[in-house]
């Protein structure tokens, strides 16, 4: 079973963007959840995590401008991106952490771009 993440798109520079992600209720409850992302040519990388009970992490790069958020009851992990800027261009991705190859879905594609 692969994550699906949804809610990418085509954004100006400064616009805003919130991805969602749904996981199956065993597996979301007991997991600290991630964002990751990976840009053309770069390594995937986390941007922001989220522990069962809430409490988020995120990259530098991110910090100030992203909040990761979770519904149990609903088993979605959301990531709510604000002052977005080309350089957050990349193929979103959420998996656990750590990740788990299986559950690697295709991602959802954000593009920052006047």
């Amino acid at each position: 079973v692969q994550l699906q993440a949804s809610g990418g798109g085509l954004v100006q520079p400064g616009g805003s963007l919130r991805l969602s992600c749904a996981a199956s209720g065993s597996m979301f409850r007991s997991n600290v959840m991630g964002w990751y992302r990976q840009a053309p040519g770069k390594q995937r990388e986390l941007v922001a995590r989220i522990s069962s009970g809430g409490i988020g992490n995120y990259a530098d790069s991110v910090k100030g401008r992203f909040t990761i958020s979770r519904d149990n009851a609903k088993n979605t992990v959301y990531l709510q991106m604000n002052s977005l800027k080309p350089e957050d261009t990349a193929v979103y991705y959420c998996n656990t952490i750590p990740s788990i190859r299986t559950l690697w879905g295709p991602g959802t594609q954000v593009t920052v771009s006047s």
